[in-house]
């Protein structure tokens, strides 16, 4: 079997720490590993230390079927297409058969936890790609990775500006975790693979409700934050209002329902398993990045 290692989505955020870490921590020579991107002038500095890059579309299934070639290991990053029409489902799944038609031996994506019954909205795309890959027959690494723990330095910073965070999700718990800690275990699932398939969800090591994250801002920032609790309806009401596009409205609510339902909350140990240390705690998170919200 081939060792080599395919990332698509080589220059996005997580498909470059991926790679990162492969061939940091995880000591993986450079001629190993494939970086597959729509950019390849994005990944020079790449190939100038070994790494093979090769241009990859999605919407180009014989082209993904010819870059695939010679993979042993694929990891399919789940695409940016979020458009409600069924975009990434179709992307992802010809990925997915252009791996096995090219004849990767392995093939790893990137999901979300519970995809079966979540939700967020675009849950099925995801549910949609695993169901795809398990049925190519091949082994396979499933990685749910929970919320970014990024993803809270979109809405802190306004809450903290103006002391109060509009929310649907309840008492619902999220176990947000690091996009390095994400990188960093699937680098080393990638890098040591068990010898059959596997499905990790990816977390941090604690859950906090919406209130417990305020006050966790509030401390780190030195202003009181509140959680103002709404409906579905209110929240929605409030965003249209406020100037969001109407058309991501849905979504963003399908986030809070998933929030309440506990669909974001699993707490798993997967991250220190592979990794072989614990995921940076929240709280460390924001003190890190205290500057983005609490200025």
């Amino acid at each position: 079997m081939t060792d080599t290692i395919f990332v698509t989505g080589a220059s996005g955020h997580l498909g470059r720490a991926v790679i990162d870490n492969l061939i940091g921590a995880q000591r993986v020579p450079p001629a190993r590993i494939v970086a597959g991107t729509r950019n390849p002038d994005r990944l020079a500095d790449l190939a100038a230390r070994g790494v093979a890059v090769r241009r990859i579309d999605f919407d180009d299934p014989a082209g993904l079927e010819k870059a695939f070639a010679g993979a042993g290991t694929l990891l399919v990053i789940s695409t940016d297409a979020i458009d409600g029409a069924g975009t990434r489902l179709r992307q992802q799944k010809a990925a997915i058969e252009a791996a096995a038609k090219a004849g990767v031996k392995r093939i790893a994506y990137t999901s979300l936890p519970a995809a079966d019954v979540s939700k967020v909205s675009f849950a099925p795309d995801h549910y949609g790609s695993e169901q795809a890959v398990k049925a190519t027959g091949l082994p396979y690494l499933i990685f749910r990775n929970s919320w970014y723990a990024e993803n809270l330095l979109g809405s802190l910073p306004r809450a903290v500006s103006t002391g109060e965070w509009y929310s649907s999700a309840g008492k619902g718990r999220t176990a947000f975790v690091s996009r390095a800690d994400i990188a960093a275990a699937i680098a080393a699932a990638l890098a040591n693979p068990p010898s059959g398939s596997a499905v990790y969800t990816l977390s941090g090591a604690e859950a906090f409700s919406n209130d417990e994250i305020a006050a966790l801002a509030a401390g780190i920032s030195g202003k009181p934050v509140k959680v103002v609790h709404l409906s579905d309806g209110q929240l929605a009401g409030g965003m249209k209002a406020g100037g969001v596009p109407e058309a991501i409205v849905p979504m963003l609510i399908s986030f809070e329902a998933a929030t309440r339902e506990g669909h974001l909350g699993d707490v798993t140990g997967d991250v220190e398993k592979l990794t072989g240390r614990k995921p940076q705690s929240l709280k460390a998170f924001l003190e890190a990045n205290r500057a983005a919200f609490a200025g």
